[in-house]
């Protein structure tokens, strides 16, 4: 299975999670770990596998990744897997219960990276993921790199499960 993992990172802690997951696909399995600057919309069209990450920048993603989202053309993805991930600060972290409010409001930048990933066509194989960072620019909290590899191998098997007819 050919499966590209995307990420875009400020701090490092989303490009960490990305190469977690990169690392816990078997071998044999065709796998890139790339920056979303890295690559162009046209690379995506032909694998089975499809993960895009970001930072969680204003409720959103960063915007290399949203300019990457919007360049794939309409129905690109048809027949991809897709799966979206963040890197986000947790709820409790943020003192001010009026930010607090504005960012469980706002949401984070997984699930508006699934919307366009099930809006280009895609097949979303998993909800959208988010992985904890402690204050803005991180580190990852501890177990987080774990749980990104765990969150990767359950996406493997929801790939390649055989689809319903």
């Amino acid at each position: 299975m050919k499966t590209i993992i995307l990420y875009e990172s400020f701090f490092d802690n989303t490009k960490i999670v990305a190469n977690a997951m990169g690392k816990a696909f078997p071998a044999g399995e065709e796998i890139r770990v790339l920056n979303v600057s890295e690559i162009e919309w046209q690379n995506v069209l032909n694998v089975d596998c499809l993960i895009v990450g970001s930072a969680t920048r204003g409720f959103h993603p960063c915007e290399k990744t949203k300019r990457f989202l919007r360049n794939i053309p309409s129905k690109g993805l048809t027949g991809v897997k897709v799966a979206a991930y963040d890197t986000r600060m947790a709820l409790s972290e943020i003192e001010s219960k009026s930010l607090r409010f504005i960012v469980k409001t706002g949401g984070y930048a997984a699930k508006h990276i699934a919307a366009s990933l099930k809006k280009k066509g895609g097949e979303l194989i998993a909800p959208p993921e988010g992985f904890l960072v402690a204050g803005e620019e991180g580190p990852l909290l501890k177990g987080e790199e774990e749980r990104a590899s765990n969150w990767a191998k359950n996406l493997l098997s929801n790939a390649t499960k055989p689809q319903k007819v």
